[in-house]
């Protein structure tokens, strides 16, 4: 049922595209292309998602068929729009012209060749991006650079440099160039530390079997440190039976210690400079909202003080504004992930800034303060579901600790 009535519902958005198309022009060609176009995507979708799937997720070309599917949606959404309020005006039009004179016979004026085009000039926007975002978008990393300032910060750690990235989800990846790109790119921005924010995977640890070796390049004169994120814990997947999703986690847990990645489950690494030191603070993953709660905040932090400079490692930026932001322990910087900034939105840096998830997410990207304490949010190394990335671009943050107030 769920599947005829997604059909019904993606038929009535493609008859009120192709009448456009067909007020702008009477090609059959170019309509002939429009319907096999609409028809290959449709069919294509159902392909993929009748498939079984064992791998769980979207990767492939499941993604593949979801990106294409969203693109004309996106697309013929818009156009309906415009006909569908063209249409209202016709009707209403001729209702009033057979009201006013009842010798005339009901006739609904012709649609207008400008509102079409109007609706498929602004249609092409969503459409071009959303294929764009597949192709090029997906591996357009960004070096996004932020400068923290913190009064009770150890002198020692007086401009010290954090390179953060998040959410590689390495079972997405298709291209082995962009992504040794985009680890050199982190390696050249000579931190001091590099901090990985959770999900490594999408479900299964061989996903990152081809990629052990490229991001165990990754190097830091303080080290790496990682934590777990949502995904993997392998939860998405449908197993035979328990031993196996252990057995999983156990590996995910093993290539952090092949690529040299110190894990953090529940506990803290102190980094030391001049007899001066802070904390690295690592828990699992926890989020509201059904996402897996096995975080522990008191665990990870056992034995330090509210006067100790702390970097908290937590997935999920609800973890923050739950339970870290108030915590007496003081944390002063948490570092998060997990959003992906929905891969798609508006970014005007000083400006603007929309996407959708701000609408599940108080903190979704960038920096945030309350309480004289920071969170960033990373938009996410990788991408997930959806094959790419519009307008929220791949990111990794480097933050620098500067000590002393913050400027004014």
């Amino acid at each position: 049922m769920r599947w005829i009535l997604f059909i019904i519902f993606y038929l009535v958005l493609n008859i009120y595209s192709y009448h456009a198309i067909r007020t702008v022009t009477k090609s059959p060609w170019i309509l002939a292309g429009y319907i096999l176009l609409s028809a290959f995507i449709l069919v294509y979708f159902i392909y993929q998602w009748t498939q079984p799937n064992p791998e769980g997720g979207f990767t492939g070309g499941r993604g593949y068929a979801l990106g294409f599917l969203l693109a004309l949606l996106a697309a013929n959404f818009i156009i309906t729009i415009f006909l569908l309020g063209e249409d209202v005006i016709r009707v209403l039009v001729a209702a009033y012209e057979k009201v006013t004179t009842p010798a005339d016979s009901f006739s609904i004026p012709s649609r207008r060749k400008f509102i079409s085009q109007l609706a498929l000039g602004i249609a092409a926007i969503p459409f071009a991006s959303l294929l764009y975002g597949m192709y090029q978008g997906k591996y357009n990393f960004k070096v996004l650079k932020y400068t923290l300032h913190f009064e009770d910060l150890p002198a020692s750690f007086d401009g010290y440099r954090i390179t953060q990235i998040s959410d590689i989800h390495s079972g997405s990846f298709d291209n082995r160039k962009k992504i040794e790109y985009a680890i050199d790119l982190i390696n050249e921005q000579q931190s001091d530390t590099v901090l990985f924010t959770g999900d490594l995977v999408n479900n299964r640890a061989n996903e990152m079997s081809p990629w052990i070796e490229t991001f165990g390049r990754i190097k830091a004169s303080d080290g790496v440190f990682s934590v777990l994120g949502n995904h993997d814990y392998g939860d998405y997947v449908s197993w035979d039976n328990d031993r196996e999703r252990v057995a999983n986690l156990r590996a995910v847990k093993e290539v952090h210690s092949k690529m040299g990645w110190n894990l953090l489950l529940n506990e803290h690494r102190f980094i030391e400079k001049n007899g001066e030191r802070i904390a690295m603070v690592g828990v699992e993953n926890w989020g509201i909202g059904g996402f897996k709660k096995a975080g522990d905040l008191n665990k990870a932090s056992a034995g330090l003080s509210d006067k100790d400079f702390k970097v908290l490692l937590s997935h999920d930026p609800s973890h923050w504004q739950e339970k870290v932001k108030e915590d007496p322990n003081h944390f002063q910087l948490t570092l998060s992930g997990h959003t992906h900034g929905m891969q798609f939105g508006i970014e005007i840096p000083g400006w603007f800034r929309w996407s959708p998830v701000q609408y599940r997410y108080e903190n979704w990207a960038g920096i945030y303060e309350e309480f004289g304490r920071y969170i960033n949010v990373n938009r996410g190394f990788g991408f997930l579901a959806y094959p790419g990335r519009v307008g929220i671009w791949p990111e990794i943050t480097v933050i620098e600790l500067k000590k002393g107030p913050r400027p004014s």
